[in-house]
């Protein structure tokens, strides 16, 4: 509860104050672990998860209550790839460190705006409605950009070895998109708080 000065208690302070570190915590584990798929990517030799079709997995074929197994995945690694296609892998990987950076950034400021009362500022609706906004894109363009790698980096090998991998598999996370949509609507309500705010503030 807050106390009768309106400010939160100091219960409330300690759990905002928990929750902005523990966002500023996760940010830049985020950001080390851009910096470090940015080392691995763009070093030699590169590993790439390829998606195999159509690989049975012998050692199971004959193991009691197994009715069948197949390889899904298969980590290559490459001596060289053109920068094209390290960009577009790494960009996999960033964007969704990037989104994961301003949501964190976001609910930092959200908890510091409530410690000091003012939750509904002006600045928090542009804040939220970015972070929205790179949840969205996140969810969506990170695995196209991956996929397009990949299909490059497929279309480079044999054509006696690369029958053995999808061209092109684009798998759509559909819960970055959806995460990204309800923070939408909280920032709709932000917005209605600070006007009905603003209201209560003209009339008094």
């Amino acid at each position: 509860m807050s106390t009768r000065t309106g400010r939160p208690s100091m219960a409330e302070g300690v759990t905002l104050g928990l929750v902005a570190t523990g966002a500023v915590s996760i940010a830049i584990a985020a950001l080390t672990g851009a910096i470090g798929a940015a080392i691995e990517i763009f070093g030699s030799p590169v590993p790439v998860s390829l998606p195999v079709h159509d690989a049975p997995m012998g050692s199971l074929t004959d193991v009691a209550g197994v009715a069948s197994a197949s390889y899904t995945e298969s980590v290559v690694s490459f001596e060289t790839l053109d920068a094209g296609t390290r960009w577009l892998l790494f960009g996999e990987q960033a964007l969704p460190a990037l989104a994961t950076v301003i949501v964190c950034m976001s609910l930092w400021w959200l908890g510091l705006s409530l410690i000091r009362q003012r939750a509904f500022r002006k600045s928090m609706v542009p804040v939220l409605g970015a972070a929205a906004i790179a949840l969205v894109v996140a969810g969506m363009i990170g695995p196209f950009l991956g996929a397009i790698g990949r299909a490059q980096v497929v279309d480079g090998l044999p054509a006696s070895v690369s029958g053995d991998f999808w061209t092109l598999l684009y798998e759509l996370d559909p819960a970055p998109i959806g995460w990204g949509i309800a923070l939408a609507l909280i920032v709709s309500a932000f917005e209605v708080g600070r006007r009905l705010q603003k209201e209560t503030e003209g009339l008094v």
